[in-house]
Order: C-alpha cells, then structure tokens, then sequence
C-alpha cells in the first residue's frame, strides 16, 4: 500500500495528523493508496515556506520565472506514459483519453503561462501638458488554488501555471478523489528547480483543509473549479475577508441541432460532446434539442451511435467510456436516471450500471444513457448531474430554443449545429453562456477566456484574464514639470 505525502517547503512531508484516506481505483473499486487527511498545522507550515520564498520568486524576472516554468512542462512531458497511467488509474478513465487531454494540456499549460508572461504588458495613458499614467501589476502574495477531481492535472495545472508565472506562491488542493498526478508534480517542480515553498501541495478534503486554506488570512486570493453550492461556501467565508475569487462552478449546458445539419456527422461529435471522460467535464452538453424536422431521424441515428459505445476498462485501447469517478458519484447518478423515470421519462438506451469480468467487476462503471420525454423544468433538466445522461428534447424555432437553452440557473457553455452562417450568430449572442461553439465542441485556445454566467460562476480564466487575476494593478502618476 502506497502512502501519499504532502508537498511542502520542496520536501515531501506526512500530514501532521498521522490520519489518511483511502484512494480507491474507480475501474476495480479497490483501494490501492493511502491519501493524506491535511489540516491546519500542515497548512501553517506551507503558508510559512510560501512567505519565505516569497521575496525571492516574486522579484525574479519574468524570463527566469518562465525558464523555470518551461521545464516544468517538459519534465511532465518526459514522463507522458506515467503520468497518463497514474490519472487513468486514479480517475477511471480510458488511458488513451488521458494521453490524448489531460496529461498533454496540462504540458500545453505550464508552456503557454510560462510563455505568456514574457509578453504580459502594464497600460500607459499620456494627459497632454500635465503627466502620465503608468500601471503597474504585481503578484498577489500567497494564493490558494483549488482543483476538482474531473481533470486532475489539467485543471490543476490551469491554475497554478498563471499563479505562479505571475510571480505568486502556490498552496494547492487536489481533490482527494484524485490526488494522485498532483503528488508526482513535487518530483518535477524539483527537478525544473522551482524554488522551495514556491509550490506547496496539501491533500485533504474540502471542509477540512479545504476550508483552512480558504479561510487563512494570508492567502489572499482563492481559484476554485468545482461545484455551485460549494462555491457558494467559498464566496461566504472569503468574501468578508476581501480576497480575490475566481470560482468556476456547475452547467446544464445545451446542445442545439438545427435541421440543416448532415445528421450522421454531427451525431458523431454529439456523442463526444455528451459522453466524454464519462459526461464528466463541466463543459459537457447534456440537454440535447432537436428542431422538430429532424427530431425523429437523429433521435434514432444518435441512440444507435450511443449503443455501439464500449464501455470497458481503462487500459482497453477499444474503450469509449470507463469508470465513474466514485462509489458515491456513481450511486447519485443512477438515483437521478431513477428520478427521470418518476418524472415520465423515458430511458432510450443504457439507464443502468454495468458489471465488467474481474478485476473490474466492483469497478463504477454505469452505460451511456439517454432519455427523452421531459419538460425542461424538470429537476433532471434542472440539476447538474455530471455523468454520462443526457436527455432530448425537439423544438421548433429559435425563439422557443432560445427561452429553453437559457432556461436554467447555469449559464456555462452550448454548442449550436446549422449551417446557416446568419443562424449561428444570433443563437452565439443571445445563450446566455460563457462559451458558445458553433459546429465544434471543446475546441480550446489558451488565449481565450474561459468560465461562466448566473450561478455557473465568478471571474473568468485563461489568458490575459488568469495573468490578471493573480496580480494586482497599481496606478502611477507623475507630474510633468
């Protein structure tokens, strides 16, 4: 049995308490690490290494801290089939998703940060006769950065890249779910030589450690990716203490398919869009409308493409769709396929969990689902679900389309399917989302910024956004003799 450690002050450290949790391998529903149970006195500790380090990372030049940074990303790269074997593991998924996202953007991450920052400019604004505005940005301090267990190294890299560009110190949170790329992390920022208590990795859960660092008075800005009512918890206690939020939370993000799409291509990507890393991205469409015309005819081509799907272990090069993240992830999503039926839905294909041959017969495996026969306003076309259902609904115009697809508390991303060049601008300016693709899906630049509407979040990451973020302007003038 492997025993995880904290990452602090450059060293890895057991948690003060002595007490770990279990991380089990969703693909077998067997435990096959031990997780540390972080708390207070290991977060005194990191905020201790962090403001030490402070001074010296902070008033690096932005090419030392990019160098730096830069190999970083290489060292994750040149350990690509580890690190795809260690997040499939931990998370479930097939390897060859792994290898082809998460461990690839995460190197696209650290890389385009560690660049970026080279080309991150201030403002000038020149007052004829009188003087010149000059702004100035500086890091934050000490910042909190806290990842979910979707995409772990991805989205923890998302965070942490810009933060420490920035020239800030990192504490961050994997979610103990998947804590175990963020561990092998300490290994490559000490080998890119990243500074210690640059970089400080405490594992835990959320109430706990979680909470510490959100609450912890010198950290003074906090980056969460999770969910709503969590963000929710977070922007309560941080808000009175006027840190920094960046709170990228849930979707009930729509897919609209117009009748002048070629069906049997857009049925294709339609499935990616639903069913990838098991309908387990925050981006993934799972209120499928369909105009009236075609309703019948996709409807029948998407439910056969849906049942064609393997479903299979992780290491299966075939497999389409793995494990569930969790035991208890799992059991929520089949309550809710179990709550579409008592709201007269009707299951179309899948609707079930599957039960592969050992070693993964105790793996959380559930078959792609789709149902149709429900109101929008129902609590299955209302909730976020965050596994591999989707429903379908048929539609007749824009107008009706629109009211529908804007009609939840989320406003994350959609994605729109015509050909008609005229359609896809009025249907991109008027969803209420963040994100808005047109005959694509997850097609992602670093550039641009990326987060939500209403209750689907605060802030905005990526780019100059995230760069922003994690500094602080100042305004300088002076005066003209």
């Amino acid at each position: 049995m492997e025993f995880l450690e904290n990452y602090i002050d450059g060293t890895y450290q057991a948690p003060s308490s002595g007490l770990y949790l279990d991380n089990v391998n969703p693909s077998t529903g067997q435990v096959y690490a031990k997780i540390p149970l972080s708390g207070e006195q290991d977060l005194a500790q990191a905020v201790d290494a962090a403001e030490r380090a402070l001074p010296l990372w902070s008033n690096m030049s932005a090419n030392e801290r990019s160098a730096v940074l830069l190999r970083l990303a290489a060292g994750i790269e040149a350990r690509m089939g580890e690190f795809v074997q260690a997040e499939s593991r931990d998370n479930g998924k097939p390897e060859k998703l792994a290898a082809h996202v998460d461990i690839p953007r995460a190197v696209s991450n650290f890389h385009f940060f560690a660049t970026a920052i080279e080309h991150f400019a201030s403002e000038s604004h020149y007052m004829e006769k009188v003087g010149i505005n000059f702004t100035t940005r500086r890091p934050i301090g000490i910042v909190g950065c806290i990842s979910p267990w979707n995409l772990p190294l991805y989205l923890f890299s998302w965070k942490i890249a810009p933060a420490l560009a920035a020239g800030n110190c990192v504490i961050a949170k994997p979610s103990e779910i998947t804590p175990y790329t963020a561990s092998l992390l300490g290994k490559i920022a000490n080998e890119a030589g990243v500074p210690p208590g640059v970089l400080n990795i405490l594992h835990g859960t959320g109430p706990e450690i979680g909470n510490a660092i959100v609450a912890h008075p010198k950290i003074k800005a906090i980056s969460f990716t999770g969910g709503t009512a969590t963000g929710q918890h977070i922007a309560r206690v941080a808000a009175p203490m006027f840190k920094k939020l960046s709170l990228e939370l849930g979707g009930k993000n729509p897919t609209v398919i117009f009748p002048d799409v070629d069906i049997e291509a857009t049925v294709k990507e339609v499935f990616r869009s639903s069913f990838s890393n098991q309908g387990q991205i925050c981006l993934c469409g799972s209120r499928i409308f369909i105009h009236d015309n075609i309703y019948e005819a996709f409807r029948n081509a998407f439910v056969e493409w849906v049942d064609s799907a393997k479903v299979s272990f992780p290491s299966d090069p075939k497999a389409q769709i793995g494990a569930v993240v969790s035991q208890g992830h799992m059991e929520k999503i089949l309550n809710y396929i179990e709550l579409a039926k008592e709201e007269g839905g009707v299951i179309l294909t899948g609707g079930k969990r599957l039960k592969l041959d050992p070693p993964h017969h105790e793996g959380y495996y559930i078959s792609p689902t789709v149902i149709e026969g429900l109101p929008n306003e129902c609590r299955t076309n209302q909730e976020e679900i965050f596994g591999p259902v989707v429903t379908l609904m048929p539609f007749k115009d824009e107008a009706e389309v629109l009211n529908l697809a804007n009609g939840t508390k989320y406003g994350l991303a959609a994605s729109v399917w015509t050909q008609d060049l005229n359609r896809a601008h009025r249907m991109a300016d008027r969803l209420e989302m963040g994100i808005v693709w047109v005959n694509s899906w997850l097609v992602r630049d670093l550039r641009t910024p990326f987060g939500g509407m209403k209750d689907s979040g605060v802030g905005r990451e990526g780019g100059w956004e995230a760069l922003r973020f994690f500094t602080e302007p100042k305004n300088i003038f002076i005066k003209y003799e």
